[in-house]
């Protein structure tokens, strides 16, 4: 955790998410960032979330590390040696009040713990990763199941694109978008992130007043 460096994050890499929250399907890779003080590891803990701000949403995601600096003409298998699944907590209604005026997603996504990630493993590479779905469960139900065959851009469009606009380097890290069945979040809610059959990470929201 402490060797994490930029958190960026694709938006609308699913075209059924998209859909589902009526959002335009983009023709470029969408970025925002996250700060490093909203990472926390899913290791079992419970894990506070903000219950006075609207309807907080999950996002299941794959997410990369990159293990060094790019370089033009990299592939995927160059600068990635690990991956984790993560969620992308969002304040649904805040970021819909954002959208509104115009306004960076900052404080809808950016708040402290709205940045699961579980522990790292190897990348298995792109061609295992197509083969494998991660998905979500929420109380023991699926509630979101993603692949990355279902991904509008690749992981190497997403790589290239992001070292492009914004540079890229060791320890930074890129979820990747969320598939559809994102929703709110309900106090005591138990998450387990799930990479084929292996649960990769746990814990349990609570949402509470700050």
């Amino acid at each position: 955790m402490n060797s994490i460096r930029n958190i960026y994050c694709v938006g609308r890499n699913y075209v059924l998410h998209a859909q589902e929250l009526n959002n335009e399907v983009p023709s470029t890779p969408f970025l925002f960032s996250k700060p490093t003080h909203a990472l926390i590891l899913a290791d079992g803990r419970d894990i506070m979330l903000p219950g006075n701000q609207g309807s907080v949403h999950y996002e299941a995601e794959l997410v990369i590390q990159i293990a060094k600096d790019y370089k033009p003409g990299m592939k995927v298998e160059d600068v990635v040696e690990h991956m984790s699944l993560g969620i992308d907590f969002t304040l649904r209604d805040v970021q819909s009040e954002l959208k509104k005026k115009g306004q960076p997603w900052l404080l809808a996504k950016g708040f402290p713990n709205s940045a699961v990630i579980t522990k790292f493993v190897d990348f298995p590479g792109v061609e295992q990763c197509r083969k494998t779905d991660f998905s979500l469960l929420r109380n023991g139900q699926k509630v979101q199941l993603g692949n990355t065959n279902d991904m509008l851009f690749d992981l190497q469009t997403i790589i290239d694109f992001t070292a492009l606009h914004f540079g890229i380097g060791e320890g930074d890290i890129i979820y990747t978008g969320t598939p559809q069945g994102v929703g709110p979040v309900s106090d005591k809610d138990h998450f387990a992130l799930v990479w084929g059959e292996e649960v990769l990470g746990d814990f349990t929201a609570i949402l509470n007043s700050y």
